[in-house]
């Protein structure tokens, strides 16, 4: 998929309105090839409990024997 096209398919889906769920991501990620496949790290995002489940995740891999690293972005406020 080009980016024009993903331009393309992102207008048409906002003339139908916001659909909950996660289908349509789903199906753009298809569409593109299903990148998030070939990521080596884990994004931990929301508004509360971060930094919990940051320490566990960390704790659970790494006695599990993989090597990780944490990067935690600055508080904007």
């Amino acid at each position: 998929m080009t980016y024009r096209e993903a331009r393309v398919y992102l207008d048409e889906m906002s003339k139908y309105g916001s659909v909950l769920g996660l289908d349509t991501i789903r199906g753009l990620l298809r569409e593109l090839g299903d990148p998030q496949d070939d990521l080596k790290f884990i994004h931990i995002a929301g508004t509360n409990g971060k930094g919990s489940v940051l320490a566990y995740t960390s704790m659970i891999l790494s006695e599990a024997g993989y090597r990780i690293g944490r990067y935690v972005s600055p508080t904007v406020v």
